[in-house]
């Protein structure tokens, strides 16, 4: 009997030194510099990574590449859908595949700064991670409402007083409703709110309207949980919602705390609106947006999208340091009872293959209009970004990128 429990026990440790030797051997890259390999070295069939990359470079997204005209010809025709927040006309369709940490190919321009749109909401996504696990949110399934003091809006202020304002509250209350307090963090995070209300100008109605107008105004209210709906307007309130638990601005938060530390360049912004400026502990503070709806967002190269990915393929480590929790993670990537594709946002998830039918089912996608895509493959230590590729045509580059992956390659991962 000690003999069985002290080979047990030798086992154990050996297993575990055997996964921190393998953790250990992960290559990470540093900030200012990211070791490359050649195709063959890093397990792909040259010649179809060739093909797949000539692939996305074929299917440049038609749309035009000044963000500011795209966004008036398709949002801008909402109604109150005028732009409130700053564009960049965008470069060329661009790429970087990275297998086991190593950079195996790039085209286009790389290093260029540009719009990402809805991939914004993947930084967002993990900055209210770092605000749950440092405990600034403590429960992500209580309500939002419990933990918001009230919000001062900035353009609120007026040099002089009115006497027909005289007793009225001059806070902006995102929770104040009936409906609005039962929604939680988690319903925020995984669109399912159903938040009712105007943000920056914007109501939340507007947002992709129902085509019967009648709707707009006297809908009625679906229980917080109940149903999926991708809305920026909601987006923007977990923003506001999270600036103000955390008392700092958003993109300070996420540099300290995660680009920073996983190397990213200093060229990144991320932007808000020309309107959304609260007054928080005496400093004027932009709440930032979840996208380029109505301007502003991340504006970010790809090679920094990348960095981002390949910390979310590893779990959230980064060499030693654990930057995002595993707990938070498995969240994220945990499917929406109302909609199995979508875990936290912009976290899409190929849940029965439905998303992409050539790649595996276990792998996420952050996806903004553009296209601008951020794909994950944990199991292969795999990640692929593409920027500026027509939607239609992602699953096809996707699946001649994984043809071009050598069978051993797959076998050995």
């Amino acid at each position: 009997m000690i003999r069985k429990r002290l080979f047990h026990g030798l086992a154990v440790v050996a297993a575990a030194c055997i996964f921190a030797a393998i953790t250990s051997a992960q290559y990470f890259p540093d900030g200012g510099s990211w070791q490359s390999k050649k195709p063959s070295e890093a397990g792909f069939d040259a010649q179809k990574l060739d093909q797949a990359i000539g692939l996305a470079k074929s299917s440049e997204s038609k749309a035009p590449r000044d963000q500011e005209l795209g966004q008036a010809q398709t949002f801008g025709r909402e109604p109150l859908g005028e732009a409130i927040g700053p564009f960049k006309t965008r470069g060329q369709m661009t790429g970087i595949v990275v297998k086991n940490g190593y950079l195996v190919a790039e085209w286009g321009e790389p290093d260029r700064v540009d719009m990402t749109h809805s991939v914004t909401k993947s930084f967002l996504t993990v900055t209210v991670g770092i605000a749950y696990d440092s405990g600034a949110i403590k429960n992500l399934d209580s309500p939002v409402f419990g933990s918001m003091a009230p919000i001062s809006v900035l353009s609120d202020y007026k040099e002089f007083d009115r006497g027909e304002e005289f007793g009225s509250n001059r806070f902006f209350e995102l929770f104040g409703t009936e409906h609005n307090r039962k929604i939680t963090w988690d319903h925020l995070l995984r669109q399912t709110s159903d938040w009712e209300g105007t943000l920056w100008g914007k109501p939340e109605w507007a947002d992709r309207p129902d085509r019967d107008t009648s709707t707009w105004l006297s809908r009625d209210r679906k229980e917080p949980g109940t149903a999926w709906e991708y809305n920026d307007v909601r987006v923007n309130v977990l923003a506001l919602a999270a600036l103000n638990v955390l008392r700092r601005p958003l993109p300070e938060v996420l540099r300290e705390r995660v680009l920073d530390p996983i190397g990213a360049s200093s060229t990144w912004r991320w932007h808000g609106y020309e309107n959304s400026f609260v007054l928080i502990d005496g400093r004027p503070v932009q709440s930032v947006s979840g996208g380029g709806h109505w301007g502003g967002g991340m504006f970010i190269s790809a090679r920094d999208m990348a960095r981002f990915g390949l910390l979310v393929a590893r779990g959230g480590k980064w060499k030693e340091k654990q930057i995002i929790s595993e707990q938070f993670l498995k969240r994220a990537e945990t499917p929406t009872g109302v909609q199995a594709n979508y875990g936290y946002m912009n976290f899409f998830l190929n849940t029965d293959r439905k998303q992409y039918p050539g790649v595996p089912e276990k792998t996420i996608a952050f996806l903004g209009n553009g296209t601008n895509l951020v794909f994950i493959d944990r199991e292969l230590d795999l990640v692929v970004v593409a920027r500026w590729i027509e939607n239609s045509r992602i699953n096809d580059f996707l699946t001649a990128v994984y043809e071009s992956i050598d069978n051993t390659s797959r076998e050995a991962k």
